[in-house]
């Protein structure tokens, strides 16, 4: 990966890793069971494809390959720490869409799992794929020292568990109102935890398969939770202002639900306002590793702007 200073140029570089997350997960969830396993049934596999596979932008990976990068991780490992974090985010839209937590029908412009499908499908699917990351994370192939990969399973477990990825979640359904009287939320610590805490852990990945020092993991970790709230303010404002063509999912969704977000908070002014200060922020964060971090660098920029 080389340095990315033009929008062309990060778009290149985006495309190119989404590209080589998606042929390795195409390898991960090839039909043929793993040594251990007894069979893999056909409609689960192709349900796990169809949620994990032919779309998205493969953001966590990229800031998973992009961070180790700056350490001269091989590329190899980095993509195999960054599929098993794509796992955890395919997994959590599967569940979000389901029934009894949003309730959506689309999903990157196609019929989300349960509607393809249906409920049980869809809940053993975003199962499976939370139990695959895991086991991903702790092949051989993500690192030699088996002290870096238990770092990286620990970390990756604390992102996505009670106080990460599902606490935000629960916190989220609190916000609206669903287990009695609505109380809003701390809308930062709600997303910093349902959404922040998975974009984080792609930085700090980076980070821990380059070994770093503590300043250089300090600086990771700063720069992922600006990247991670700049994320969701983007997500916000879109909701509010985008197209539903664009996003590939109905628009107005947290409004039709009574969500509290960073736009209901702090006005789409304020919003914008916070996300050109969360910019500055990561931007000051990545100071320690010169022009190393200017793919990083231009990865905030993308989600600020990006348009779906």
């Amino acid at each position: 990966m080389t340095t990315a200073t033009t929008t062309d140029d990060f778009a290149t570089l985006l495309d190119t890793t989404a590209a080589e997350t998606e042929a390795l997960l195409g390898t991960l969830l090839s039909d043929a069971p793993m040594p251990g396993e007894i069979a893999r049934p056909r409609r689960l596999i192709e349900a796990m494809r169809y949620s994990s596979l032919n779309g998205g932008k493969r953001l966590r990976p990229f800031l998973t390959v992009a961070s180790a990068e700056m350490f001269g991780v091989p590329r190899a490992g980095a993509l195999m720490a960054g599929a098993a974090l794509e796992c955890i985010h395919c997994y959590s839209l599967i569940h979000d869409d389901l029934p009894s937590m949003d309730n959506s029908d689309l999903r990157r412009g196609r019929p989300t799992a349960h509607k393809k499908y249906d409920d049980a499908t869809a809940i053993l699917a975003g199962d499976a794929l939370l139990t695959l990351a895991f086991d991903i994370i702790t092949r051989d192939e993500v690192h030699r020292d088996a002290g870096v990969r238990l770092a990286l399973t620990r970390a990756l477990a604390r992102a996505a568990g009670i106080g990460g990825m599902a606490g935000g979640q629960m916190m989220d359904l609190a916000g609206e109102g669903r287990f009695g009287d609505r109380e809003p939320p701390d809308v930062a610590k709600l997303q910093q935890m349902k959404t922040g805490a998975l974009l984080k852990y792609g930085c700090i990945a980076g980070a821990l398969l380059g070994q770093a020092s503590k300043e250089q993991y300090g600086a990771l970790d700063a720069y992922g939770h600006a990247f991670g709230e700049a994320f969701q303010i983007a997500d916000d404002l879109l909701d509010v202002e985008g197209d539903a063509a664009a996003l590939g999912k109905p628009a107005g969704q947290d409004a039709a639900l009574g969500k509290t977000t960073f736009v209901t908070q702090l006005g789409i002014d304020g919003a914008k306002a916070r996300l050109r200060d969360l910019l500055q922020q990561a931007d000051a964060a990545l100071a320690p590793f010169g022009s190393k971090g200017d793919v990083l660098r231009a990865a905030a920029r993308f989600v600020a702007e990006r348009q779906n």
